[in-house]
């Protein structure tokens, strides 16, 4: 037990001279660091002093650089300064001088001035004197002498100008017909197209002269069916394998020349087959007729045209004037506008248009009363052609026109009838009077279809069954003689023959 607690009592002295040793120890190295903590914060307060020391020093050289550069700028602004005030001295002296010798010049200009007034008073005394002597020896006054003066300056002037304005007009007029006549030479050069005469009979040749009695047919209900169908005069004549077919509409006769052709061939020939034919033709004829309009559009360069006015276009090749296919005058004309338009320096697009559509109104003639001009102009307005392009249909044939375009129009519409050959007076006026007849045929209630025949020798008219029984038929042939006596003149007698015809149609299924 004793031996336990010497144990324990030497253990509890070691430790605690362990912890003594070790304080002991603890307390020399914190000793150590801090001898060394202070040494090295002595060393930083030495560079710090050292480092002040060099600042100060710096800034010092850098407060004396500053003063040296100052002062140096001081001085020089004093000298700047100083030679500011000598040359304002300067300037001061040299505006004294100019002050005084602008006084000496001032008193020598009074001096002159006084002079000079009493020199004009001289003149003017003077001047007075010779007026009043010219006054006394030329009888007139100033005032008088002046208008005197400007009268005769006045005249002088109005005949000068008179005459230079008659000079210029003579060149200008001369040089206009120089170049108008070039324009015209040049654009009928360019332009060489055939002449083509229009004439109201074709004759179409027959296989033999059998077929004559064919189209004849029995009691000659055939050439009948015919010329009521297409409204044209078949002359079978003893003309060996020949039919001729006379009208004065194209449309009709060409019509008619291609049902015949056509019947030919079928050898079928009676009235149903005719009807069946005819109508054939016609689509074949209007279709025509569309071509036309379109190759006249392509062939003059003018696009933008309503359909309506292409198929009027393509109308007028069956149309004529004084003899002339109004469809290739038509062309010629826009070719002839659009050459001269881009020598004169106009519109082209413009002139071309109313070249060709100028006499589009000759295609519905028949339809509408009234000029074809200015029908024409009212067809084109209606289909969206431009004002510019109505004025040049509606004046082509007007002494005053609104535009050059008009002008050139007008222009290339005469030269293209004026060629040799062109037209035909005699054929216009007969083509007139056998319109008239079928207008005059029309113009009553109840008429359905009129046919000028014969060389307007005979009218036929097609009457409404329904509206004209045989009675009014009778009367109505007495009224249309009466009002052709009345309205038209005409060579030797007319025939009128008026048909009243009724049909029954029914199918057997």
């Amino acid at each position: 037990m004793l031996t336990l607690v010497i144990g324990v009592l030497a253990v509890l002295v070691a430790l605690g001279v362990g912890v003594v040793t070790g304080y002991v120890w603890r307390l020399s190295l914190l000793g150590k660091k801090l001898a060394e903590a202070e040494a090295k914060a002595s060393q930083l307060l030495q560079k710090a002093e050292e480092q002040k020391k060099l600042l100060m020093l710096e800034a010092k050289e850098e407060a004396l650089k500053t003063k040296a550069a100052a002062d140096a700028e001081l001085r020089e602004r004093r000298s700047e300064l100083q030679r500011q005030e000598r040359r304002l001295g300067q300037r001061d002296e040299n505006l004294e001088r100019r002050a005084e010798a602008l006084e000496r010049r001032e008193r020598g200009l009074v001096t002159k001035e006084r002079e000079v007034e009493a020199l004009r008073t001289e003149v003017e005394e003077l001047k007075l004197k010779q007026v009043t002597q010219l006054e006394t020896l030329a009888g007139l006054s100033v005032a008088e002498a002046k208008q005197e003066l400007l009268r005769r300056a006045e005249a002088d002037m109005q005949h000068e100008l008179a005459r230079r304005y008659w000079e210029m007009e003579q060149g200008f007029q001369e040089e206009g017909e120089q170049k108008a006549r070039r324009i015209l030479a040049m654009a009928v050069n360019r332009l060489a197209v055939d002449v083509v005469s229009e004439s109201t009979v074709t004759v179409l040749p027959l296989p033999n002269d059998e077929m004559k009695g064919r189209l004849i047919g029995r009691e000659g209900r055939n050439i009948r069916a015919i010329e009521q169908a297409t409204g044209v005069d078949l002359i079978i004549d003893d003309t060996p394998e020949a039919v001729t077919i006379s009208c004065f509409d194209p449309v009709r006769r060409e019509i008619a020349r291609l049902a015949l052709q056509r019947l030919i061939q079928d050898g079928r020939i009676h009235p149903a087959r005719v009807e069946e034919t005819v109508e054939r033709a016609t689509a074949e004829v209007d279709k025509s007729i569309w071509e036309a309009g379109e190759q006249a559009i392509f062939d003059a360069s003018v696009q933008g045209l309503h359909p309506e006015l292409i198929k009027l276009v393509g109308r007028l090749k069956y149309r004529s004037s004084y003899g002339q296919n109004v469809w290739k005058h038509s062309l010629e004309v826009a070719l002839l506008a659009g050459m001269m338009a881009a020598e004169v320096g106009c519109d082209i697009k413009i002139t071309k248009t109313g070249g060709l559509l100028h006499d589009i109104g000759k295609a519905l003639t028949h339809e509408v009363e009234g000029l074809h001009a200015q029908i024409g102009a009212e067809v084109a307005a209606k289909h969206g052609m431009p004002d510019t392009v109505c004025r040049c249909i509606a004046e082509h044939h007007d002494n005053e026109k609104s535009s050059i375009e008009s002008f050139i129009v007008s222009a290339a519409d005469a030269i293209s009838a004026a060629r040799p050959g062109a037209r035909k007076d005699t054929l216009e006026h007969y083509v007139k009077r056998l319109e008239a007849l079928e207008t005059v045929a029309k113009s009553f209630s109840g008429v359905e279809k009129t046919f000028a025949i014969q060389a307007g020798r005979e009218v036929r008219i097609m009457v409404k069954p329904d509206v004209i029984d045989d009675v009014a038929a009778a009367n109505l042939a007495r009224d249309v003689v009466k009002k052709i006596q009345e309205d038209l003149v005409y060579p030797g007698q007319i025939k009128v023959v008026v048909i009243r015809e009724t049909r029954n149609v029914e199918y057997a299924r």
